[in-house]
Formats: C-alpha cells, sequence, structure tokens
C-alpha cells in the first residue's frame, strides 16, 4: 500500500492535515469518508508536498481575486449553484493558492457552512473586505451586487498598485545597471589600464589612484565583503521594517521624500476612498468600515491614524474630524467627507473622491517618471564619465607632457 497526504475538514468545521496507507488515492478518500471528514484534497506524499510548495510560492494578486470575482458572478448569474461554480472555477483557476482555497471553501458550503465562512478559512488568501462583503451579501439575498462590487474595487485596486510600480521600475532598472556597469568596468577595464600605467612609472592623481585602488579592493576578498555586507545590508533592512519602529521609520520616509511622498498620499486616499465607499454601500457598518480600511492602507501612519479614528467616530465624532487631525490626508478629502456626512451620502462621495485620486495618481506617476529619468541619466552620467576621466586623464597628461619634449 502507499503513503498519502490529505487535507481534510472535520466535523466542526477545521481543517486537517496528515498521511492515510491505501491501494489508490479513490479507497484514500473512502477512508477519510467513512471516518466522518470531508475530503479537500488526497493526493501521494511527494507530488502533494510538491503541490504544497509551489502554492505557498506564489501569492494572490488583487486581478486575480477580481478575475475571480467576476468569473464568480456571472456562473451565479448563469443558475449555477454555490457549490458548482466553485468547483468549476476552482478546475480553472491558474493560481494554486486561490485554487486550493476554493477546493476548501466548496468543502466548508457542502457541510452546510456560509459561504463567508469558507473564505475565511484562509484569511491570508481572502482579505476582510471580501469576507465581510460576502456575508452582508448572504444576509441581503444580492450575493451578485456584492461579488460585481468587489470585482470592480479589486480591478481598481490592481490598476493603482500597477502605475505606482510602474512610475518605479524604470528608476530601479536604471540603478542596477549602472551599478553592473560600475563593477564590470572596475573588475575587467581599470585593471588593464593600471598594469600599463605601472609599466610607465608615472604619478598618477588621486582619483585614479582612488579607483585602482577600488579595482583592487574588489577582484581581492573585498569583493566578497562588499557582496556579503549589501546582503546583510538588505536582509537587515527588511527585517527592521517588519518592527513596529521600522515600520513607522519607512511609512514616514514614504511620505516626506520629494515627489514619491506626493504619490503615497495620493494612492492611500485612492484606496482610502474606494473602500470605504464599496464597505459602505454592502451595508458594512461605519466602524466596522473604517477598521477595515485601517488594515488595507500599507502605510503605518495611515493605518494608526484611521484606527485613532474609528475610536472618535465610536464616541461620536464626526469622520471627518480625525481625518483632518490626521494631517496627511489633502484638504480636499476630509472636505468631501465632511458633506458627506451632512448630506448623508458617504458611500457615493467617496466614490467621486476615488475617481478624482485615481486621476492624481495618474498626474503623480507621470510627474515621478519625468522626475526621475533626467535624474537617473544624469547620476548615470557622473558615475561613468567619472571613471572614464580617470582612467584616460593620465594618458592625456603624458601624452601631453611628450608634445612638449
Amino acid at each position: 500500500m502507499a503513503k498519502y497526504s490529505y487535507r481534510v475538514l472535520d466535523k466542526d468545521g477545521k481543517k486537517k492535515k496528515g498521511e492515510i496507507e491505501a491501494n489508490t488515492e479513490d479507497k484514500a478518500s473512502e477512508k477519510l469518508k467513512a471516518e466522518g471528514y470531508t475530503v479537500i484534497q488526497v493526493g501521494l506524499q511527494g507530488a502533494m508536498d510538491k503541490d504544497i510548495q509551489i502554492s505557498i510560492g506564489g501569492g494572490v494578486k488583487s486581478r486575480d481575486l477580481s478575475v475571480f470575482c467576476k468569473q464568480f458572478v456571472s456562473v451565479l448569474n448563469a443558475g449555477v449553484t454555490i457549490i458548482t461554480a466553485l468547483d468549476m472555477l476552482a478546475e480553472q483557476m491558474p493560481n494554486k493558492k486561490l485554487q486550493q482555497a476554493l477546493k476548501e471553501t466548496q468543502a466548508y458550503v457542502e457541510k452546510g457552512g456560509s459561504l463567508a465562512g469558507g473564505f475565511a478559512l484562509n484569511p491570508k488568501v481572502f482579505p476582510p473586505i471580501l469576507i465581510n462583503m460576502v456575508a452582508a451579501g448572504e444576509s441581503s439575498g444580492s450575493m451578485e451586487i456584492a461579488f460585481e462590487r468587489l470585482s470592480t474595487h479589486f480591478e481598481k485596486d490592481a490598476a493603482l498598485k500597477g502605475k505606482i510600480k510602474g512610475a518605479l521600475t524604470y528608476p530601479a532598472v536604471v540603478c542596477v545597471v549602472a551599478i553592473i556597469v560600475v563593477v564590470v568596468m572596475l573588475l575587467t577595464v581599470v585593471p588593464t589600464f593600471a598594469d600599463m600605467f605601472l609599466d610607465m612609472g608615472v604619478k598618477l592623481p588621486f582619483a585614479t589612484r582612488a579607483l585602482i585602488a577600488a579595482s583592487h579592493f574588489l577582484a581581492g576578498i573585498g569583493g566578497i565583503v562588499s557582496l556579503i555586507a549589501v546582503i546583510g545590508a538588505i536582509v537587515g533592512l527588511k527585517m527592521f521594517k517588519k518592527t513596529p519602529t521600522g515600520d513607522l521609520v519607512f511609512s514616514t520616509i514614504a511620505i516626506k521624500i520629494p515627489v514619491i511622498g506626493n504619490l503615497t498620499v495620493q494612492s492611500c486616499s485612492a484606496r482610502f476612498a474606494r473602500t470605504l465607499s464599496t464597505l459602505m454601500a454592502a451595508g458594512i457598518p461605519l466602524l466596522d468600515a473604517i477598521e477595515q480600511v485601517a488594515k488595507m492602507m500599507g502605510n503605518k501612519i495611515f493605518c494608526d491614524g484611521l484606527m485613532d479614528a474609528k475610536t472618535q467616530v465610536s464616541k461620536g465624532v464626526p469622520l471627518s474630524k480625525p481625518l483632518k487631525d490626521m494631517g496627511v490626508f489633502p484638504p480636499m478629502l476630509t472636505q468631501m467627507v465632511k458633506i458627506g456626512e451632512e448630506t448623508g451620502n458617504i458611500e457615493d462621495m467617496m466614490e467621486k473622491v476615488a475617481d478624482y485620486y485615481d486621476s492624481e495618481v495618474d498626474l503623480a506617476t507621470g510627474q515621478l517618471t519625468a522626475a526621475m529619468e533626467p535624474f537617473t541619466i544624469v547620476i548615470l552620467a557622473v558615475v561613468v564619465g567619472g571613471i572614464v576621466a580617470a582612467v584616460y586623464g593620465p594618458m592625456l597628461t603624458m601624452y601631453n607632457n611628450m608634445d612638449n619634449l
């Protein structure tokens, strides 16, 4: 008999995993069902472990969730049951992590659980906004509307993230290329000229001597030390960022740094307005909506400020006041929240604000790209040009002295 790994749900709806011996995969499933389990996945031990590793390695992006919500609405509108819809989408889902989560959700619903409860089994895959909106849709009987709003929300969130990444990709690539060019020149070009200068016995200027010293340093043990130092610095910064103090420091830098700070504020404003509008339109209470928005901001300053705003709103303070007191949201946003409170229509007002700040993000990304392109080119020209000048400067001086003889 072969050993099979399995993942199941017990009678209480809790996930379990383990191993079982059986002649075939079907026999293993039958044994588990006979013990009262709902089978999620059964597979040969090695194959399933490999699948788990692949699943863990890939994340679930907003665009993946947007596509899922859109497909789920289409299938439900076609009259397909929720269980069948989950099974159909899980089979064709390219993202392994989302596929596995949908299978677990299907098994949970088959045992009589709610769809929102099934999604809640995988909080790292399905964000709180999806779980709570699906729960609200189940209570009100408007499941299709909830998924349509979620599809729009995740699609716009993915577009927002794409704009920010697009604006930062060019300068990052140029910086990496500049570093590679400098390292290659120090390891291949400079040593050739260093040997030539040594044979000539000429006195070299300080810049050339420093460049040759840097070349020798990288070519020897210094190259390994430098590589270890760079890797250590990157790992150290990532670990520091995970601490509350580090998160606060990086969040502050993201807001204060020129050009990029404006993009950070605009994108956080768009995300706040869009998420709050989506949640309130689905009937989520304001306090719960504020808490969920805070968890999705991705910036500690905004997150902490919104959690404080939730506390103040629970005491009867209008939302617009703590938002204004935070001092990070643009004045227009706080004013629009105040108008929405006065008219009793915050969700529609926030949707308009989100559209406005989406366009502002487009403008900010354009400004960032326009500002970074010449800046990175100048930096690259100064670095490479400095190396070229340090190498050819002594040669030109030597040729001039020969002409004067």
